[in-house]
């Protein structure tokens, strides 16, 4: 049997990048207007984010505006959204199913062994959502990369990595590793084969005696 606790500590780590998976998508600061090697001191700074784009005035106010049409999008922002909210539903499900399999819960009490199963698939699906969210910020963040390092890009319009990739990356890893704990719950199934097989019962037959 697993450690139950290992399988606890795979549930937090796994609702914890659930929460930061949620902040991530949410947060406008993807990327940030870099003016390395600039010296002209400007008086705003832009970010960008997955749903709004928004500026920060040197006064402290900040005006933000919300993506006017879909298909307006890049494919960049399109599919790292996809891939965002599609690991954030994966990952609720996944949840869902873990706290149902977890040895603490008193939910197919009965039944260890789909106890087991469900736990391992939740933790299974996790990991998936993890990936999933890796994919899509190191996508983004490759993509920020390459504008930068591009010398046709002029210096007031390249970006920099923005605090909702660092908390993406993280959230990912996070799930991830939790998800790998969770997996841990299979059993071991080699005490049960011997009563697969049935025991072979040798005896005369009866009615015959030989003298």
């Amino acid at each position: 049997m697993a450690n139950a606790g290992i399988q606890l500590l795979g549930f937090v780590l796994s609702f914890l990048g659930f929460i930061g998976l949620i902040a991530s998508t949410i947060m406008a600061e993807w990327k940030l207007s870099s003016y390395a090697g600039d010296n002209i001191i400007t008086a705003q700074a832009m970010y960008e984010g997955l749903w709004k784009s928004c500026v920060s005035q040197s006064t402290g106010q900040i005006q933000c505006k919300v993506y006017d049409s879909l298909l307006q999008l890049t494919g960049l922002v399109q599919g790292t959204r996809g891939l965002m909210v599609g690991a954030i539903l994966l990952a609720g499900i996944a949840i869902l199913m873990a706290m149902v399999g977890m040895k603490c819960t008193t939910c197919l009490a009965e039944n260890q062994e789909q106890k087991g199963k469900v736990a391992l698939t939740g933790g299974i699906l996790i990991i998936i959502a993890g990936l999933c969210a890796l994919v899509g910020t190191s996508w983004y963040g490759n993509r920020i990369a390459k504008e930068f390092y591009d010398p046709f890009t002029p210096t007031n319009s390249r970006y920099e990595f923005g605090k909702a990739l660092f908390v993406g990356w993280g959230s990912a890893c996070l799930t991830i590793i939790g998800g790998a704990f969770l997996c841990c719950n299979c059993t071991s199934k080699g005490s049960g084969k011997s009563s697969r097989y049935p025991t072979n019962h040798s005896a005369a037959p009866p009615g015959r005696d030989y003298v």
